[in-house]
């Protein structure tokens, strides 16, 4: 028997005595040699894979900011709903880079003279362009639908540099202003991916 073997037989019948459960009597344990036992690692496999996250490489400088507690929120609102759409990882990245981009994750209401057209929620959506009403498009599960939506319907958008996919849905008059957000973004879902 080889000593990994013999290690788990050891380590199974140990946590079976002590346990109540033990397979015969203390005395049939005593004959057997002891032995040097050293830490296992433990592979978890529910980590996320950080090469889905950013599969092509970051483009040009990162940005970064520091969240509070409704931001973090927001964040786990768009995980929730990139789930619920039944989409992955790197569908949630492009998600929270864009909305990054477009609110810092804040669920933005009418900013007045400052509001750029109808823009609202985390997305920067508008009503009038058929995202949806202001209650919908100022619900962060809605509004990450509505938005993970758009991006279904962009051919080969899990090919794409995340600025291009969030582009195609987002027709922004600053198309590269999502690519800062990448690694941050990425950061994020690994964290909060499976919390």
């Amino acid at each position: 028997m080889n000593t990994i073997m013999r290690k788990s037989v050891l380590g199974i019948a140990g946590l079976a005595f002590a346990g109540g459960i033990a397979g015969g009597p203390i005395a049939a344990h005593a004959a057997t040699p002891a032995v040097d036992a050293k830490p296992v690692a433990v592979v978890q496999t529910d980590k996320v894979d950080k090469g889905k996250l950013i599969p092509h490489g970051t483009q040009g400088a990162q940005s970064r900011i520091d969240l509070n507690d409704e931001q973090t929120a927001n964040v786990k609102a768009i995980i929730a709903a990139t789930k619920k759409s039944g989409m992955d990882e790197r569908a949630a990245v492009i998600s929270i880079a864009t909305s990054l981009q477009e609110s810092k994750l804040e669920n933005l209401g009418h900013l007045g003279d400052r509001n750029d057209h109808d823009s609202l929620g985390l997305f920067q959506q508008r009503p009038s362009s058929g995202w949806g009403t202001p209650e919908q498009i100022t619900d962060p599960i809605y509004s990450t639908q509505a938005f993970l939506k758009g991006l279904k319907q962009v051919d080969g958008w899990q090919d794409m540099p995340l600025t291009e996919a969030a582009q195609t849905v987002q027709v922004s008059a600053y198309p590269d202003a999502y690519a800062q957000w990448e690694q941050q973004a990425a950061d994020l879902v690994a964290q909060h991916w499976n919390s």
